[in-house]
C-alpha cells in the first residue's frame, strides 16, 4: 500500500506552505544518494520528492486530501527529474555542487512549465446493486473537474490583452546567482519568483477565471458499466480528468466500483452462490422445486435421496465473464434440509411405521433416538 504523503515528510494535515518546504529540504538533504550511502536512499528520495511535488501545489494537495493518490496520479515524477525538486534544489546542494543544477535540468524544467502540460487524473467511486454489477448497463454520476476557460482560451488574461514576458527572467521561467567562495564560484539556479517559472507575466486577470486558465465545473456524465464488474474493477473514462495548460491534453477519469452485498446470492468468480431449504420428505422422495436466479425464477427437479449439503449446478446462469459477455458462469445452489422439531400424532405414526419397516430403532425411554427426540415431553 502506498504511503500517506504527509506521513513522508513527517508533516501534519494542516501543516502551512512553509512547513512543508522546511520538512522537504530536510530530507532532502538527508537522503540525496550523493550524500547518503545506504541502500534505499534513493528510492527514499524518490518519494519525499513525490510527496513535496503533490503537497506543495495547492490544488494538487485538494486533490490528494479528497481523493488519495489516485486523485494526483498526473503529478508523477522520478529521481532522474531533477526539475521536479523546486526552488529549494539548488539551495540544498550548491555546497556540493558548482554549476549542477544549471547544467543538470533546469532548462528542462522551465521548458516544461512553459509548454504543454497534460491534465490531472480524477478518481470516482461508484457503489452497484448486485445485480448491476452482473449484467451492466450505463450509470449516470456528476464529476467536479477542472475545465479551460472560455473567456480567455486558457490564457489566463483578460480578452483583448496576453501575457507578457517576465522582465525578472527575460523569460527563462528561472533566475541565477554568482557567488564567489575561497573555493571557487558557484552558480545557484532558481525558479523565477516573479513568474513562478512561466516566463510570462498576467498584468491583466481574466475576470472570469481570476488569471487562472481554468475553473471548476460540475458535470453530468452518462458511463456504460459492462456485465461481470466486480468490487475493485477500475474503468477509465478518457479525457474526462482534468483540462491541461497551455494546451496540453487533458487527464482521465478513473471510476472505482464497489458492489453491495445481496441477501439471497454471493459470487465466487464468475460463479453465483446460493442455498435453497428442503423438507426431509423433499430431500427423500425428490420434487420439483423453484429457485431464484439473477435471471428471475426457475423451475428445477431435486433428485429423491439428496443429501444435506449436496450442489446443484445450473450450466451458465452465473456472471459474464469480463470482456467476453456471451461466456457466463454457473449458479451453484447449496441444498439445507430441514428437520422439524415437532410433529403431529398422524406423522409419527407414519414415521414409527416407517421405522419398522426399515428396521431401525427409534424412540426409547430417555427420548433417545429420533423420533423420541421429537416428541419426548
Amino acid at each position: 500500500m502506498p504511503r500517506d504523503y504527509y506521513e513522508i515528510l513527517g508533516v501534519s494535515r494542516n501543516a502551512d506552505k512553509e512547513e512543508i518546504k522546511r520538512a522537504y529540504r530536510r530530507l532532502a538533504r538527508k537522503y540525496h544518494p550523493d550524500v547518503n550511502k545506504e541502500p534505499g536512499a534513493e528510492e527514499q528520495l524518490k518519494e519525499i520528492n513525490q510527496a513535496y511535488k503533490v503537497l506543495s501545489d495547492p490544488e494538487a494537495r485538494l486533490r490528494y486530501d479528497r481523493f488519495g493518490e489516485a486523485g494526483v496520479a498526473g503529478t508523477g515524477a522520478g529521481f532522474q527529474d531533477f526539475g521536479d525538486f523546486g526552488a529549494g534544489f539548488a539551495d540544498i546542494f550548491e555546497s556540493f555542487f558548482s554549476g549542477f543544477a544549471s547544467g543538470v535540468g533546469g532548462q528542462t524544467a522551465s521548458a516544461r512549465r512553459r509548454g504543454p502540460t497534460r491534465g490531472d487524473d480524477l478518481r470516482y467511486d461508484l457503489r452497484l446493486e448486485f445485480r448491476e454489477a452482473v449484467f451492466g448497463g450505463e450509470k449516470e454520476i456528476r464529476i467536479e473537474h477542472l475545465e479551460t476557460c472560455t473567456t480567455c482560451d486558457g490564457s489566463g488574461a483578460k480578452p483583448g490583452t496576453r501575457p507578457v514576458t517576465c522582465s525578472t527572467c527575460g523569460g527563462a521561467g528561472q533566475v541565477r546567482r554568482a557567488t564567489r567562495t575561497p573555493f571557487g564560484s558557484f552558480t545557484q539556479v532558481s525558479v523565477c519568483p516573479t513568474c513562478n517559472g512561466a516566463g510570462q507575466v498576467i498584468e491583466d486577470k481574466c475576470d472570469d477565471c481570476g488569471g487562472r486558465g481554468q475553473k471548476q465545473k460540475t458535470k453530468k456524465l452518462k458511463i456504460t458499466i459492462p456485465g461481470g464488474v466486480d468490487s475493485g474493477t477500475r474503468l477509465r473514462v478518457s479525457n474526462e480528468g482534468d483540462a491541461g495548460r497551455r494546451g496540453g491534453p487533458p487527464g482521465d477519469l478513473y471510476v472505482y466500483l464497489s458492489v453491495n452485498e445481496d441477501p439471497e446470492f454471493k459470487r465466487e468468480g464468475i460463479d453465483i452462490l446460493s442455498e435453497v431449504k428442503l423438507s426431509y420428505l423433499q430431500a427423500i422422495l425428490g420434487c420439483p422445486l423453484e429457485v431464484k436466479t439473477v435471471d428471475g425464477v426457475e423451475e428445477i427437479m431435486i433428485p429423491p435421496g439428496t443429501q444435506p449439503g449436496h450442489e446443484l449446478v445450473l450450466e451458465g446462469k452465473g456472471v459474464p465473464k469480463l470482456g467476453n459477455p456471451v461466456a457466463r458462469g454457473d449458479h451453484r445452489i447449496t441444498v439445507r434440509v430441514e428437520i422439524p422439531t415437532r410433529v403431529g400424532h398422524e406423522e409419527r405414526e407414519l414415521l414409527e411405521k416407517l421405522a419398522k419397516i426399515r428396521g431401525e430403532r427409534v424412540g426409547g425411554k430417555g427420548g433417545a433416538g429420533f423420533l423420541g427426540g421429537l416428541f419426548h415431553k
